[in-house]
């Protein structure tokens, strides 16, 4: 707790530890063999320059800056906490833009934001489990947010044959270098404008689903036992 201390009071050992850590996701990346599943279906809007929300989960967030193609503007929705600041930073060696606040908790802001970002063609990715969880449970923002904009939902995740997952809240993932690792794409969820209330709660248990089921999937592809969502009575 002291050294955390320590690095988020001063500027010049944040951006070290910043840097070191994007050092980190580049060898990572560099070394592990990848699998791309289903990478036609956001192939299909950088291809027609068309924007959409991407969907991860907190705990698989080390890897998947590779995960979107390079020179298509995508801006993450991270929070004001410390550690938000942290990954804001690493962002930054991505050339990944972000958006500070929540679609959730005095949001109003870091909506209008979102979809202005999502109106002018470029894509908004979001951790809809995050900043403090439950974990792999999806907050009703990420709905607010297609349904205001019109925007698609695509979930996606990553797993590797090399990691270790700790033991934080959201399970994060540790991947090591040298093995084999794969990104899975699911499909796009779109939500209407005129959803109501009932419909809305609807399609946020089917983003849910449909990332878990991402990330059983990706998991059995790195022949790696799944990491389990909160229990739902931690979610009420």
């Amino acid at each position: 707790m002291r050294l955390s201390r320590r690095i988020m009071s001063s500027n010049g050992l944040r951006s070290v530890v910043c840097w070191l850590g994007s050092l980190y996701i580049r060898l990572v990346h560099m070394t592990v063999k990848w699998q791309v599943v289903r990478g036609d279906i956001p192939a299909q809007f950088w291809d027609t320059e068309k924007p959409f929300i991407v969907c991860l989960w907190h705990g698989r967030f080390l890897l998947m800056p590779y995960a979107f193609r390079a020179g298509k503007p995508v801006h993450m929705l991270i929070s004001s906490h410390s550690d938000g600041q942290l990954i804001s930073k690493v962002l930054r060696h991505f050339n990944i833009g972000t958006v500070e606040g929540s679609t959730n908790r005095g949001g109003a802001t870091a909506l209008k934001s979102m979809v202005k970002i999502l109106k002018s063609g470029q894509s908004i990715g979001i951790t809809p489990d995050g900043p403090r969880g439950p974990r792999m449970r999806v907050s009703g923002g990420v709905v607010a947010l297609a349904k205001l904009s019109g925007v698609p939902v695509i979930p996606a995740t990553c797993s590797t044959t090399r990691r270790k997952v700790l033991g934080s809240w959201d399970r994060f993932l540790i991947c090591l270098p040298f093995g084999s690792g794969v990104y899975v794409w699911g499909e796009p969820i779109e939500i209407p404008r005129d959803a109501n209330a009932d419909q809305q709660e609807n399609y946020r248990l089917q983003i849910e689903d449909a990332m878990n089921a991402l990330c059983d999937e990706a998991d059995t592809l790195a022949n790696q036992p799944p990491i389990e969502p909160a229990p739902l009575e931690a979610t009420s």
